[in-house]
């Protein structure tokens, strides 16, 4: 009982889309109707509305992924390897991702992956993992196209988890939101850029 609790309540922290509950506050109008991709994330909060709206999605984006999974990760008796720990860490981007009151139209929940492998801290292997990628395919092997960039880091985030040997459980949960991200991609009706790659040492 206590973890479909913190599933459920991870699943509501992560469908509220606060682009949009922070760009209506500050006088934006809706981030979804004036970005061409109608995504209510935090890139799109900077670009339609502004500094402070995008900085205040970010941070509440990372915490309501931390929050259910800090939580539950430190509840007395709990320990790395409980199973059902796999879908609490999954929970706040499956909401984010997959809102039940916005028709399951929401955002890529890339912000909110990294809040969930913070609730794990002081076990912090799968989040550095995936800022490693992030930052690689961003700098050293630049893919230029957002879709295939966020794939790629996914993908091989995935991979190392597997290849180091970490906990099931860890690799089970990063592998449901990783499939999340990746089908909110997929669905998204943002624009596709070319796949091209840029190294880092032929610029």
């Amino acid at each position: 009982m206590r973890t479909l609790l913190f599933i459920s309540l991870g699943y509501l922290s992560g469908s509220v889309l606060y682009a949009n509950v922070f760009s209506r506050l500050l006088g934006k109008g809706s981030i979804v109707e004036k970005s061409r991709d109608h995504n209510p994330g935090t890139t799109n909060a900077y670009l339609y509305g502004g500094f402070l709206c995008g900085t205040l999605t970010l941070i509440f984006d990372i915490a309501k992924g931390i929050l259910p999974v800090y939580c539950y990760f430190r509840t007395p008796g709990q320990m790395l390897h409980a199973a059902g720990l796999a879908l609490v860490l999954a929970a706040p981007v499956l909401g984010h991702a997959f809102p039940v009151w916005r028709h399951f139209q929401g955002g890529k929940g890339i912000a909110v992956s990294f809040g969930c492998l913070l609730g794990l801290v002081p076990y912090k292997e799968p989040l550095l993992w995936l800022a490693f990628f992030f930052v690689f395919f961003s700098t050293v092997f630049q893919i230029k196209s957002h879709f295939h960039r966020t794939a790629a880091t996914y993908l091989c985030t995935f991979a190392a988890l597997l290849l180091v040997g970490e906990p099931g459980v860890i690799c089970a949960g990063f592998g449901v939101i990783m499939c999340a991200v990746l089908l909110r991609l997929h669905l998204s009706v943002e624009e596709r850029e070319r796949f091209e790659v840029s190294i880092l040492w032929k610029h």
